[in-house]
């Protein structure tokens, strides 16, 4: 299968290759994308060198499918063009995530929704990715009607440029600011630009994607920070049920969910951190405990690396599953 990553270079995309060899994703012809500035370097995929390429040459070339970690104006440009080719191509950005005629797909909780007509498919928010899979199986069997979550979530959501300004403020030099502010020794109470509302476009994110994947009728109000950290996204999250329901029962649930590990024993300090989730793929969750300030509510906490799962994982997961239902390719 010949497979474009685009935005080969950056942060997603470097693990999107790390992924795919991972997987052992049938990969017959690699075509890494960047920009002009990086073309004609390479990248290493299965021990080998390859030319990064640009964009015209990549979609002349025909590829099957197509990963885009690139930003939302390079996905809006030039997704549709890949797909005029007959190319899938799967998304990271937040361009087409809130398109009714566009899929917004977590493979374990909507991946049936996907038919061979879906040329353009969007990964959700990293932080919304980790949420819905804990969500997701709560939500069957004892209906979410209101979720107040808050992230605490790693530099390298912002990217390169924030990994960078965190390692320098430990090392006390001077250099370029992802942040207005200092992030060492810090947390920034905003993710993204703000909105009119006073959220902040990521805060909007995980409300309006979380309705679209699992429920439109359910509420969701969310608070985002930066925090220093580098290993993976953390939300502490607060549930409100349709249905009365039990600890226990609630922990079979979350134990028998695809993609979910359960870490919830207090007394030996058995919870999920980033430090545990980073390079991993699963979506870790624990400190479950009840809202005793109200009936049918439910604490919990939960972590997950957020270049993986949260956005290269969750990307080849929809590759997989289409290569499986024989809609990747052209028709």
């Amino acid at each position: 299968m010949k497979v474009a990553v685009v935005g080969a270079t950056g942060l997603v995309g470097g693990v999107m290759l790390k992924v795919l060899e991972e997987r052992g994703f049938p990969v017959t012809e690699l075509l890494p994308v960047a920009t002009a500035k990086s073309v004609g370097g390479t990248i290493t995929f299965k021990g080998k060198e390859v030319v990064i390429i640009g964009m015209e040459e990549a979609i002349a070339r025909r590829p099957d499918v197509a990963l885009f970690s690139a930003g939302g104006g390079t996905s809006l440009e030039w997704a549709p063009r890949f797909a005029e080719v007959g190319c899938t191509v799967i998304d990271n950005s937040s361009a087409w995530r809130m398109e009714p005629d566009k899929q917004l797909v977590v493979p374990e909780v909507n991946g049936h929704l996907l038919t061979a007509n879906d040329r353009i498919i969007a990964n959700p928010n990293c932080s919304t990715i980790q949420l819905v899979m804990a969500l997701a199986p709560l939500h069957a069997a004892l209906g979410v009607e209101r979720v107040v979550v808050s992230t605490y979530q790693a530099v390298t959501g912002t990217g390169m440029k924030a990994v960078q300004q965190l390692e320098n403020e430990r090392l006390g030099v001077d250099g370029e600011m992802a942040y207005p502010f200092p992030i060492d020794r810090n947390v920034i109470p905003r993710c993204d630009v703000f909105t009119d509302n006073g959220y902040t476009k990521e805060e909007m994110k995980l409300v309006n994607e979380t309705k679209k994947i699992l429920d439109p009728a359910i509420r969701v109000t969310a608070t985002a920070v930066r925090v220093p950290v580098t290993g993976g996204h953390s939300e502490s999250v607060n549930i409100e049920f349709a249905r009365e329901f039990e600890l226990d029962a609630v922990r079979d649930l979350l134990r028998a969910a695809p993609g979910v590990l359960l870490l919830d024993d207090p007394a030996h300090d058995s919870y999920p951190m980033p430090i545990i989730a980073q390079g991993r793929d699963e979506v870790f969750v624990g400190r479950l405990r009840r809202d005793e300030t109200q009936p049918r509510t439910l604490n919990l906490w939960i972590v997950a690396d957020n270049l993986r799962k949260g956005a290269a994982t969750n990307a080849v997961q929809i590759a997989e599953l289409l290569v499986r239902a024989g809609h990747l390719g052209r028709q």
